[in-house]
Order: structure tokens, then C-alpha cells, then sequence
């Protein structure tokens, strides 16, 4: 661990590329959803928050940095 990573923490949230397990779509979500994400093609649930990191319901493709 560097100097710089000690003074200055990355964060532990991150945003998420999902499919939708309904329709296929796939949409960017936050890690840390603090209200319930719904798919913008067939209003499927893709993530529920859980007090910390929200509970995903669909497949997680790539996780944006």
C-alpha cells in the first residue's frame, strides 16, 4: 500500500452495468442504491437498498470504476 492510498481512501461504492433477468436490457445502477432501482424497458426490480449496499436482482456485466 502506497503512501497516497493511506491518506487518501478510495471508496468502497461503485456503479454497476446489470441485465435486466426479465427483458435482457442492461442499465447503470449505483452500488449503494438508497431506493428500489426499476428496469426502464419492463419495470422489472433490478435493485432493492438493505441499509449499506443495496440487494441486486439481476445479473451484475461489468463494474464501472
Amino acid at each position: 500500500m502506497s503512501e497516497w492510498e493511506k491518506l487518501i481512501p478510495r471508496p468502497k461504492s461503485k456503479f454497476l452495468r446489470v441485465k435486466c433477468p426479465d427483458c435482457g436490457n442492461e442499465q447503470v445502477i449505483f452500488s449503494h442504491a438508497t431506493s428500489v432501482v426499476h428496469c426502464n424497458v419492463c419495470e422489472a426490480t433490478l435493485a432493492e437498498p438493505s441499509g449499506g449496499k443495496a440487494s441486486i436482482k439481476g445479473e451484475i456485466v461489468t463494474k464501472l470504476d
